[in-house]
Parts: structure tokens; sequence; C-alpha cells
């Protein structure tokens, strides 16, 4: 077993959350500090902690040696990995399998409104006009290439499939076959899929492995009227190229959740592109209820291993910025 002293936890929690982690570990002294933004969680208890859940500023952490385990509340964990900002002893764990739901039935809505022009519909809403905007497409009878296959591309090929879609999976490794795909890939097989999909979602971590994979030559190989959907992070694709293939059609749409630049600025030309589907990277956080319940269900399952001296859930690579695998 191993003793834990001060534990220090930054998303919002009910009482029934804090009964659930201090019967975990009911020797522990908990400090909650629930906040909306990174500043006002104090620096002494960033210092203080010996366990942290929640995406404290990295720059708080000082590579303390004090902290032994960071669990993310989010699946994205990039500023958590450059140098000196976590100890080489601080275990690091996120919070994949918390997300899938909620991300992915808003790729599905984003998919919906555009496949069947609702966007374009809705700006001729605010015009007035009672026309008909011609021909859709639909889920059903499309291939969807799902770029990462995790929780979130997982959920969202799950959802495809169940629409009447041909999915296909792109990973960086193993091309097991999951129930719901039809195909699995890896990487190096990306340039001759692309031309093969009616839609491209991506769901892929943000690491220096994927920065630019979605390059102006890679759009091009898309498939023309096809969709491109991103939920990974902006800077996965090219976006000055995106901009150019929905303005010129090649593209039907696009739906992003991540942009790049972000936030996007106000002047930016992708706000104006009809096609184009921007929210402001809200698919996740605490918005459906759900995945809050899940982060902490994951933080006090995590939290009963660590003091079990058990492996952790999501523990990440620090060199990969992947889960570890068994």
């Amino acid at each position: 077993m191993r003793k834990v002293k001060h534990i220090l936890v930054t998303v919002p929690v009910e009482q029934r959350h804090i009964d659930l982690l201090k019967a975990a570990v009911p020797e522990a002294e908990f400090r909650f500090r629930e906040f909306m933004e990174k500043e006002d969680v104090a620096p002494e208890d960033v210092a203080w902690a010996e366990v942290i859940l929640g995406n404290v500023e990295p720059g708080q952490l000082n590579a303390s040696e004090k902290l032994r385990w960071l669990q993310t509340n989010s699946a994205g964990v990039e500023p958590y990995l450059k140098p000196g900002v976590l100890a080489e002893n601080t275990v690091l764990t996120n919070a994949t399998g918390a997300y899938g739901l909620a991300i992915s039935e808003h790729m599905l809505g984003m998919l919906l409104e555009i496949i069947k022009k609702l966007e374009l519909y809705r700006d001729a809403q605010k015009q007035g006009s009672w026309n008909s905007l011609g021909r859709v497409t639909s889920v059903y009878g499309s291939t969807v290439l799902v770029l990462g296959m995790g929780d979130i591309g997982g959920e969202f090929g799950m959802r495809c499939k169940a629409l009447g879609a041909r999915v296909l999976g792109v990973r960086r490794k193993n091309t097991e076959k999951p129930e719901y795909a039809d195909e699995v890939y890896l990487t190096e097989d990306l340039d001759r899929l692309l031309p093969q999909a009616d839609v491209v979602a991506v769901t892929l971590p943000g690491t220096e492995a994927t920065r630019g994979m979605l390059s102006r030559e890679r759009i091009s190989r898309m498939k023309n009227g096809a969709v491109l959907l991103n939920v990974g992070r902006g800077y996965i694709v090219d976006t000055e190229a995106l901009c150019d293939a929905l303005e010129s059609g090649k593209l039907a749409g696009a739906g992003l959740d991540v942009t790049e630049p972000e936030p996007l600025p106000p002047e930016h030309r992708l706000w104006r592109i009809p096609t184009a589907v921007v929210t402001p990277h809200i698919s996740g956080y605490y918005h459906l209820k759900e995945t809050h319940e899940r982060i902490l269900r994951i933080f006090t399952e995590n939290l009963e291993r660590f003091v079990k001296g058990e492996p952790l859930v999501n523990q990440v690579d620090f060199q990969t910025g992947y889960r570890k695998t068994p």
C-alpha cells in the first residue's frame, strides 16, 4: 500500500463525489479548489499536493519532486509533456474514456448539419429566403475515414456504422479491427485512403507526429465533395489550405471544434465561409454532465489503484504523448 497525504482536486465536485474520493483514501487530506480560470488555483495549493486532479497551469508545477501523480481532466496532455513541467518520477494520466460520448455526438451533429445543408438553410432563414438549396447526401452508404481509433474516434465510428456507413480506421500501429470498423489501416496508408472517403474525421491527439498531418497536399488528395471534421487539434490541419478547399468547392464542408490559430481571430476568413461549421473548442469540457461524472469515476478508480500500488488507467507515455499499452 502507498501512503498519500495531500490530494488537490480542482474540478467541480458535489458532496457525493467528495464522499467517494475520501472513502478511497480515508487517511489523506483533500483540498477542493474548484476553478474556472487556471490562475484561481493558489501556488501554495499546488506546492502542497502529492496528487492533483485537474489541469492546473503547467508553469505552476515547476517539476515538483513532491508531486507524485497528475491526473488531467482532459484527454490531451501536450502542455505537461514539455521538459521542466513534471519531474521524472511524476506519473501522468489523462481522461481518455470520459469524452467519447459528448464529442462523438457533437461530431455527428456537425456532420448531419453539413451534409443536409442545415448551416446554409440557417443562413437563408436569416434572410427570409424560402428556396431549395438542392441535393443533399447521407451518412448511409458513405465511406467514413476515422483518423485515431481511441475513445472519441471509436464512439464516432460506431455511430456512423449504426447509420449505415462504411467505416475505415487509421491507427499508428496495430490493425486489429474493432466490431464497428470495416477495415483498419496504419498511418502510412493515409495517402491512398483519402481519395476514397466521403468523410474524414480527425480525432488524433496533438503531438509532433500529428502536427500538419493534413497538409495542403493531403487535402488536395481528398475526394471532391468530401467533408472534413476535426476535434483533435487545430494544427493537425493546414487551415489556409482548408479555407481554399472550402471556398473553391473542392470540399462540401468542414466541421471544426478546434482551429489553428486558437482562439480563431474574429477577422479570420474561416468564420465567413458558409460551408464551415466552427465551434469554440467546446465539444468536451463539462457541457455534458456525463462527461464530468466519467472524469471523476476515472480519478476515483485510479486513486484506489494508486494507493494499492496497482497500474493506473490511462497512464501517458512521455515519448509518444499517447496512453501506454499493456
